[in-house]
């Protein structure tokens, strides 16, 4: 198995690659003076089963051209089998057609990834709504693996926090938030709307009160930081005492951070499925342990 790492997550393929005893191969990308993307593959992959790992964030287009440009290459020179890791899967949340003529982007996507002979697809909790399972939307073998247990052992041994909850910040986050009780040892529970009357509605927990206890919210992404911050302000409303706020995939547009650290979170952290401040775990164990089990 050789192990590729494209411009948006070399740190995160060598660390992979280090976990399997492997060295990671080389790609060389360079800009020509027009715009236009150079890419030659450094090492001879004829017969050989290669992974490519590219996140594709913040600039989806560049990163997924990127990938496209990996894959093709990949098949033109011969690799038995391709197998792409794209920890952050861009365009996921646009998997219906909400309006006539609208394009539903994520099967634009798939189709894309299929189409350069990607032979197996690995994603990290894709942040999907209508669809149930990631394989749904591929003809490929694909699997949707999950930072969560990773982020709670984090915790566990990094912050020493007693008398715990986790908290989800609503219903869609409960399966988060269960996963990570569940590496924990505690409970958890999801917050909830409750509409009082025509102008007000109130967001409480579901069923555990928070007051004098500490707290970890768990959700798959943190973007503009507007749910986790309603999140830390109700949390805070009712009491609790550290609160520490935990996201999969840290995409912080704007001043998202400083806006959570504002509301009361005392720590925040996130995987490095999104290189960023709050990068702190690695999805590497995860990666690799999937990629150890590869049938070639």
């Amino acid at each position: 198995m050789l192990i590729f790492g494209g411009s948006a997550s070399e740190v995160l393929a060598i660390d992979v690659a280090r976990r399997l005893g492997l060295a990671v191969s080389k790609l060389e990308t360079k800009r020509f003076p027009d715009g236009e993307k150079y890419l030659r593959v450094q090492q001879d992959v004829s017969g050989q089963c290669v992974v490519v790992i590219q996140s594709t964030f913040h600039n989806p287009d560049e990163y997924l051209f990127e990938y496209l440009l990996i894959a093709d290459s990949m098949r033109d020179l011969g690799a038995k089998k391709i197998i792409a890791v794209i920890p952050y899967l861009a365009y996921a949340r646009q998997d219906e057609r909400f309006n006539p003529g609208e394009a539903v982007t994520i099967q634009t996507v798939a189709k894309l990834i299929e189409s350069v002979g990607t032979n197996e697809f690995y994603t990290v909790d894709a942040h999907l709504h209508r669809i149930s399972d990631i394989s749904e939307i591929f003809s490929i073998s694909a699997h949707n693996l999950s930072g969560v247990p990773l982020l709670a052992e984090y915790i566990s041994r990094n912050i020493k926090l007693d008398d715990l909850v986790v908290i989800g910040p609503d219903e869609e986050s409960e399966q988060w938030a269960a996963a990570a009780a569940r590496v924990l040892g505690v409970d958890f529970d999801v917050l909830e709307k409750k509409r009082i009357s025509a102008e007000r509605v109130e967001i409480k927990t579901r069923r555990l009160d928070v007051k004098n206890r500490n707290v970890v919210v768990i959700d798959d992404i943190i973007s503009t930081g507007g749910t986790m911050v309603e999140t830390t302000k109700v949390l805070r409303r009712e009491g609790a005492r550290k609160i520490v706020v935990g996201c999969i995939h840290p995409v912080l547009v704007g001043n998202a951070l400083a806006r959570l650290y504002d509301s009361g979170a005392d720590f925040v952290l996130g995987t490095d499925s999104i290189p960023s401040p709050i990068s702190r775990v690695s999805l590497a164990p995860a990666i690799a342990s999937a990629l150890g089990k590869v049938k070639e």
